[in-house]
C-alpha cells in the first residue's frame, strides 16, 4: 500500500502545511495541490462541496504528491466510510466532545478488528494499492477536532481512544464555545491558552496537534506553540484576498485584510 507521507514526515520531527478546498472545483484543486502543501483537505463541512465532486477533485490532488484528506460534515459512519472508500488518505471529523464520540470516529474509520468500517474501497485500492484493506488502519490518518470548552476538558480521555491519530483546532468555534470572537487568530487570552492547552496535551500523548489559521504568520506562531500540521486559510479566502490586493494596489489602497473567521 502506498505510505501517508505526513506519517513520515512527522515521525522525522517535522511540521506540515495543509491546503484547504471549499470549492467543489477540480482545477482549483490542482492548483492548490501543486502549489507545494503537504496535504490538501476537501471540505464537505462548511465548503460547496458534495459527495459527487470528492473522486474528481482527488483525481486532480492524486496527480501530484499532496496527501488527499476531508473534513466529513459531521461524525457519521455513512459518509466517513465513502470519503475513505473514495481514496481519503486522512479524515479530520468536526465538534468531537466526549470520548464517545471520539470511539465513534475511530470505529468508522478503522477496519475489524479495530473498527466496524465496511470493506468495499471502490477507488482507494486504485489509488492506494491492491493491499489497501490489510494496511489502511496503519495508513490512513483519523484526526478529531477539538473546538469547544468541553471538548477541552475532556481531551486527556478522548487522546488515550486507540486508533486516534491527531486532534485539529477550529480556533473561530473555540472563540464561541468561550464567548468570545469567531476568530483565526484570536487575541482572547481564554483562547489562546486553550489553544496552547491543546498542543501542549496532545503532544505528551504522542499524538499530532494541528490547527486551522488566517495566512503564515500565524501558522508559525502555531509551530512555537507546538502544532505540527496547519492549514492556510482556504481557496476561497485566498482567491477573494489575492482579488483584492490587486484591486487595491491599482487603486493605491493598503493591502485586503485576510479572513478573521472561517
Amino acid at each position: 500500500m502506498k505510505k501517508n507521507k505526513l506519517r513520515e514526515l512527522w515521525a522525522n520531527g517535522e511540521t506540515t502545511i495543509n491546503g484547504w478546498l471549499g470549492l467543489p472545483n477540480t482545477m482549483s484543486a490542482e492548483v492548490v495541490a501543486r502549489s507545494g502543501f503537504e496535504s490538501v483537505t476537501v471540505d464537505m463541512q462548511h465548503g460547496c462541496v458534495p459527495f459527487e465532486s470528492v473522486v474528481p477533485m482527488f483525481q486532480a490532488i492524486c496527480q501530484t504528491e499532496a496527501v488527499p484528506m476531508v473534513r466529513v460534515p459531521w461524525n457519521e459512519p455513512g459518509i466517513i466510510m465513502r470519503v475513505l472508500d473514495a481514496g481519503a488518505f486522512g479524515v479530520i471529523c468536526p465538534m468531537i466532545n466526549t470520548v464517545e464520540e471520539a470511539k465513534a470516529l475511530v470505529s468508522a474509520s478503522r477496519y475489524p478488528p479495530d473498527g466496524a468500517r465496511s470493506n468495499g474501497p471502490f477507488r482507494a485500492s486504485f489509488y492506494a494499492g491492491g493491499d489497501y484493506v490489510k494496511h489502511a488502519n496503519d495508513e490512513v490518518l483519523v484526526i478529531a477536532m477539538i473546538e469547544t470548552e468541553t471538548a477541552i476538558k475532556n481531551l486527556p480521555e478522548i487522546l488515550k481512544v486507540e486508533g486516534l491519530d491527531g486532534v485539529y483546532v477550529g480556533p473561530s468555534d473555540l472563540g464561541l464555545s468561550m464567548g468570545e470572537e469567531a476568530t483565526l487568530a484570536p487575541t482572547s487570552q481564554k483562547v489562546i491558552d486553550g489553544i496552547e492547552k491543546i498542543a501542549d496535551l496532545t503532544n505528551e500523548a504522542g499524538l499530532v496537534p494541528g490547527v486551522h489559521g488566517d495566512g503564515p504568520e500565524t501558522i508559525l506562531t502555531r509551530y512555537e506553540q507546538g502544532y505540527k500540521f496547519a492549514s492556510l486559510l482556504n481557496d476561497t479566502r485566498l482567491l477573494a484576498t489575492a482579488c483584492q490586493n490587486g484591486v487595491n494596489a491599482i487603486r493605491g489602497k493598503g493591502p485586503a485584510e485576510a479572513a478573521k473567521s472561517y
